[in-house]
């Protein structure tokens, strides 16, 4: 047979070799941009409008900061202690990402090269710091936030990331079933935030009493960018474009709504109002559910997770929290805790249940290993289904213990230097007193109009007195 020659665009080049894919290299860049986008700017945005007034600015630059941060990290030492060679069975050697030799090379899997997969994986690195934000919003120094972003992806995110997602991790051997970050981010997010919120302390009382959002449009806006921007992020892991990760892009969008209805309808039944937060935290642990089962489950389970993720944080955020003095007594500002650590924790252990022996040789290459206690026990595999069950479990208690130990030695670590919660003075101020920086210029009072005026100049100032003309009719005044 003659061979058919390739399209010149398609040959084999020195900046596209022949094992590399330049389709999967497209989407895995597509999809990690979407990645990034969930976090700059959608969590900027979405915490920007759901905290106070007053802590706007701070919220939102505790998260721009986090993803600078976390890059220059990755390069320099991050992502070869998450991926490269092992220095001990849950932990790599720190080396730098920046020779064009090594990132040039083909990635430990996909077929793309290094570099495209460094920076896949920073964004979800990026994001989980973003996520631990949440829970200390509204108090923490931020210069303890400096501090704490490189610590705590340096010696707690490689620890988890190794463990589970390098091939050569333990947990990774055992055989746990993570299809996209259910552990290594909402898992670890969510149990590192509650430790972190526990070492901080609180915000002041008035503030833990009436924290309203200062622009629930700007949250949902945010919210928005969250929810489209995991396409990329479940969608990128197969590391490939096939149907695997047109499922898992599906399934996410399927139990995501599923469990926002779910969410909205508890609060109309028990509450008689349907909340647009409860909304937005309904979506978040439907996302968060999902993630670890996403293209290894079959639609039907994706809709029943969907209910578990829109019900049980419900019951453990609205009930449970209410009447347990530990999470009364830790400030998590955006619930992370339920939002994560509990949606996390549901999704690892129904993804055990769930997983789909077909589906899982799709997207782990191998055959009757990663087989889902229903499945098992239908196929007569009843001890397979047991141990995945099993594995599931064991990181479960590994990524908590981690997160635990390590968040709080690096909470105790930066204390020696710097307090971990601002004054009280300070946080009475909120983004003035953090940054010398407010998000709204013009408020009410006059006097915040003129000192604006005075310190950058009164040319727009008076531009706008210039072109309006004020009349009162009735105590409503007109701009003409």
């Amino acid at each position: 047979m003659a061979q058919v020659p390739f399209p010149s665009n398609l040959l084999p080049v020195d900046g596209s070799p022949e094992w590399m894919s330049r389709a999967d290299n497209a989407w895995q860049l597509v999809a990690a941009t979407l990645v990034g986008l969930q976090s700059v700017p959608g969590l900027i945005i979405l915490y920007g409008g759901a905290v106070k007034k007053k802590w706007a600015v701070n919220s939102a630059f505790m998260c721009l900061y986090a993803f600078a941060c976390v890059f220059f990290c990755w390069v320099v030492w991050g992502y070869r202690m998450s991926f490269g060679d092992p220095l001990v069975p849950f932990w790599g050697k720190p080396a730098m990402s920046l020779n064009h030799v090594y990132l040039f090379d083909k990635a430990f899997l996909g077929a793309f090269p290094n570099a495209t997969m460094v920076y896949f994986q920073c964004v979800f690195a990026a994001i989980t710091l973003i996520l631990i934000a949440g829970a200390v919003l509204g108090r923490m120094n931020f210069y303890a936030w400096m501090l704490f972003v490189p610590l705590w992806l340096t010696f707690s995110y490689t620890f988890t990331a190794f463990s589970i997602w390098s091939t050569k991790g333990f947990l990774s051997k055992m055989g746990i079933i993570d299809y996209s970050g259910g552990y290594v981010i909402h898992l670890s997010s969510g149990v590192a935030g509650f430790t972190a919120a526990f070492w901080v302390g609180p915000r002041l009382n008035k503030d833990r009493e009436r924290f309203p959002p200062n622009n629930i449009l700007l949250m949902l806006a945010g919210a928005g960018m969250l929810w489209m921007g995991w396409t990329g992020f479940n969608g990128g892991d197969p590391y490939t474009v096939n149907a695997d990760a047109s499922l898992a892009v599906l399934n996410t969008h399927a139990c995501t709504a599923t469990s926002l209805l779910v969410w909205v309808i508890l609060d109309v039944i028990f509450f008689r109002k349907p909340s647009v937060i409860g909304a937005v935290q309904g979506m978040i642990t439907g996302l968060v559910c999902i993630t670890p089962a996403a293209g290894v489950v079959e639609g039907w389970a994706a809709l029943l997770m969907g209910v578990f993720s829109g019900s049980i944080p419900w019951f453990t955020m609205m009930v449970i929290h209410k009447r347990s003095k530990l999470l009364q007594k830790v400030d998590d500002t955006m619930a992370v805790f339920h939002t994560h650590a509990i949606a996390g924790t549901l999704g690892g252990l129904l993804t055990g249940l769930f997983a789909e022996p077909r589906l899982n040789t799709l997207f782990y290459g191998a055959a009757n290993q990663y087989v889902g206690f229903f499945y098992g026990f239908h196929s007569k595999r009843i001890h397979t289904g047991f141990r995945q069950m099993g594995v599931q479990i064991i990181g479960i208690i590994f990524v908590v213990f981690v997160n635990v130990v390590s968040t709080s030695l690096i909470c105790l670590f930066i204390r020696l230097f710097v307090p971990l919660r601002m004054s009280e003075e300070d946080m009475e101020i909120g983004d003035e007193a953090a940054h010398g920086e407010e998000a709204y210029a013009i408020w009410g009072q006059g006097d915040k109009l003129e000192n604006s005026s005075s310190k950058y100049g009164s040319s727009l100032y008076d531009d706008v007195e210039a072109g309006a003309h004020k009349k009162k009719h009735g105590g409503v005044v007109e701009m003409m």
